[in-house]
């Protein structure tokens, strides 16, 4: 089991199963032909169920007796999920995301990026993150 596939169980998303899904660029929409006929919306294969991490971070932090500020330190929300936290398990979280190696060596870089990188994989593996967290 990946080190994100354990935030995920944390959260409650995922059967633990299967890969969690990677943000993806979203693919480019072409202009339709003048006289295309409409076409009704594409059919969700697999939809992913919408879970509400922002209310059980939210809940976890207040019956925390850490004041954890897991908005903006990766560290609080690992700490926040009773998950490693120490610079070799983020460092370890970092390589499965593919964090950029120019990024590994500076610490406060990589948990900027992994901490805004492992909230955008939430996000698209079906957590209700802000979009102010992802930016």
């Amino acid at each position: 089991m990946g080190f994100f596939t354990k935030i995920l169980g944390k959260l409650g998303i995922g059967d633990g199963e299967t890969a969690p899904v990677a943000p993806t660029p979203p693919p480019a929409v072409a202009a339709p032909a003048p006289a295309a006929p409409a076409q009704a919306a594409a059919e969700v294969v697999n939809p992913i169920a919408v879970v509400d991490v922002l209310k059980q971070l939210e809940d976890r932090a207040a019956a925390n007796p850490q004041k954890l500020n897991w908005r903006t330190s990766i560290v609080d929300l690992l700490k926040l999920l009773d998950i490693d936290s120490s610079l070799d398990a983020r460092k370890a979280l970092a390589k499965e995301l593919y964090c950029p190696d120019d990024l590994m060596g500076d610490s406060a870089k990589m948990n900027m990026w992994l901490h805004r990188n492992v909230l955008g994989h939430i996000a698209a593996n079906g957590g209700n993150i802000p979009k102010e967290l992802l930016d």
